[in-house]
């Protein structure tokens, strides 16, 4: 009988990415994560040992815990966090099981410092159109869910980065940036080890949109169409950035469930 408080690796696969992704929770001692430092992704590392203390923090949330084989720590700590009320669930088999299964896999050592809240901090240029849009998109649903984002004046960029200790981007001179004729987006696809099917089109199609070249994919143009509305529509970029999720997160699902389907209306019998 399928276990009610595990989640299986494919279970788990087709809600890496969405909004509605449990929150995934690291507790592999750290012998375990040293040998393979790379998280699932959006993962927060937790110390099983002290779940007690930090149990609350999940409150409300769907989770999902991780350990090296899916047995004593993973299933210990989602029967701990259950006894505080939060909706948790074990990964069935753990790390190895989804590496094994060649899940996607988030190179933890390429993260940033985080604040004393534990959120990495970043900073670019306001009034964002598409690749500083796409960015925070990446990060909030592969790398760090709670992550900051700072929009400021384009020449105040370094500055606000070095006072506020946060990672600039999509700006000139920084390592988060354009490389050649890739944007900011593909950099960190491939600097935090992201690189699939889905990802890998919607960069395409950002590329494409984002450096004018809307013969790169049929998708670019109304792509860049509706990140132009979008910058038209708010004021406030964080408003912007927040409206902005949903587009990205429509043309993610298009990239990895939808792009072979077409539309097939009218059936191409004449309608009197």
């Amino acid at each position: 009988m399928p276990s009610t408080t595990a989640i299986t690796v494919p279970q788990l696969s087709r809600l890496i990415g969405l909004p509605g992704a449990p929150t995934l929770v690291d507790v592999r001692i750290d012998d375990d994560y040293d040998a393979d430092p790379r998280l699932l992704p959006a993962s927060l590392r937790r110390d099983f040992k002290t779940v007690s203390a930090w149990a609350a923090e999940f409150t409300g949330r769907r989770v999902a815990v991780v350990c090296q084989k899916g047995q004593k720590l993973s299933q210990g700590v989602a029967a701990w966090l259950r006894n505080e009320g939060v909706l948790a669930e074990s990964l069935e088999g753990g790390f190895e099981a989804w590496r094994d299964a060649k899940g996607l896999l988030l190179h933890a050592r390429k993260l940033p410092p985080r604040d004393d809240k534990g959120r990495t901090v970043w900073v670019t240029r306001a009034r964002p159109k598409v690749d500083r849009i796409a960015c925070p998109w990446l990060i909030r649903r592969f790398v760090d869910p709670r992550a900051v984002f700072l929009f400021v004046e384009a020449s105040e960029v370094p500055a606000v980065a070095d006072r506020f200790q946060a990672v600039p981007f999509d700006i000139d001179a920084v390592f988060w940036s354009h490389r050649g004729e890739r944007c900011t987006f593909d950099t960190m696809i491939e600097e935090f080890g992201l690189e699939s099917e889905a990802l890998d089109r919607l960069a395409t199609i950002v590329r494409a949109a984002d450096t004018a070249s809307l013969d790169l994919v049929p998708q670019a143009a109304g792509f860049l169409a509706a990140s132009l509305g979008l910058s038209r529509m708010f004021r406030d970029d964080l408003e912007q950035l927040e409206a902005g999720m949903l587009l990205y997160d429509a043309f993610f699902r298009w990239c990895r469930d939808a792009s072979e389907e077409t539309h097939n209306w009218p059936s191409g019998s004449k309608v009197l």
